[in-house]
């Protein structure tokens, strides 16, 4: 998949035009999938570029900066999970003052139109765009008659009763509920990054750990999981994971410690997929270093059992 920035004109991938799509895609859930989906296939069935057109950072980052929603995905995961859908170009400018004052048919003239030759547009059903989300269907399919391109709305999922959104995600996150957010997202929860070097607690507490920075402004799972890591050799790997502050020696910014059992090996600098399976508990500051080692134990223990049947 193509990622396009900042072109000082058409990319050359879209010379044909192409089928698009817009959003936010945090997650990429089983909705967006659904969306995805109808991108690819009416992109093989027109012989065109399939794209998905995207911002960085996020609107609401952007107007919420001081307190932004907790991205599930950081943009590297978010590039991975869409490339592994079979999108040909992510087209992610920067979210910034002159994009966002856009009116609607200033956005669909001035990107869809002339930037990205918009053939066929899929959209979801809850869709707003441009200027103080003004932006509707009805303008969508106007700006279509006006310049050639045709417009798809798609329906929501529903799992459990209940809209699949990036919110509903997560709800389930907060709440701790990995299976619901299993549900959600057609896949296990997880957090990517490169191990990097920390103060060695966990094995001088004889249950040594890699360390993952997490790469967003506010996470959106904390507490202490069993998990699957992946990126490690073959197949996937039982652990125990701790996501937060580490209150117990005075830490500060949040961190992803991952403890992989029966595994030795020097692994810092690689590449890794954290999936988290169950939350066990939540971090709590300990009284002394012998008390927190004796609780980490008992959540290994744990996190074992509870991967057996996974």
């Amino acid at each position: 998949m193509r990622l396009i920035r900042r072109p000082a004109g058409r990319p050359g991938i879209l010379s044909r035009g192409c089928v698009a799509t817009i959003g936010v895609f945090d997650g990429v859930h089983r909705g967006h999938q659904r969306i995805l989906r109808r991108v690819t296939e009416e992109a093989g069935r027109r012989a065109l570029r399939s794209l998905v057109f995207t911002f960085e950072p996020t609107p609401r980052e952007y107007f919420s900066s001081a307190t932004p929603p907790a991205r599930l995905t950081r943009f590297r995961e978010k590039f991975a999970l869409l490339a592994g859908l079979g999108l040909d170009a992510l087209y992610c400018p920067r979210f910034e003052p002159a994009l966002e004052s856009l009116a609607p048919v200033q956005f669909i003239e001035e990107l869809l139109v002339r930037r990205l030759c918009v053939r066929h547009l899929v959209v979801g059903d809850d869709f707003r765009f441009a200027s103080r989300r003004a932006g509707t269907l009805a303008d969508l399919e106007a700006g279509g008659r006006a310049h050639g391109f045709t417009v798809e709305q798609v329906g929501s999922v529903v799992a459990g009763g209940a809209r699949v959104s990036s919110t509903a995600v997560r709800e389930a996150l907060a709440a701790g509920d990995m299976t619901r957010a299993r549900e959600l997202l057609g896949r296990w929860y997880a957090m990517t990054g490169r191990v990097v070097r920390g103060r060695r607690l966990g094995h001088a507490l004889g249950m040594p750990t890699a360390n993952v920075n997490l790469c967003r402004r506010q996470s959106p799972v904390a507490g202490i999981f069993a998990v699957q890591v992946a990126g490690l050799g073959d197949g996937l790997l039982p652990g125990v994971a701790s996501v937060g502050t580490r209150p117990t020696v005075a830490g500060v910014e949040p961190l992803l410690e991952v403890h992989v059992f029966d595994f030795d090996r020097d692994i810092y600098g690689r590449y890794i997929e954290v999936r988290f399976v169950a939350r066990l508990r939540d971090e709590v500051r300990f009284p002394d270093l012998a008390s927190l080692q004796q609780q980490m134990h008992l959540d290994a223990r744990q996190a074992r059992s509870l991967l057996k049947d996974h």
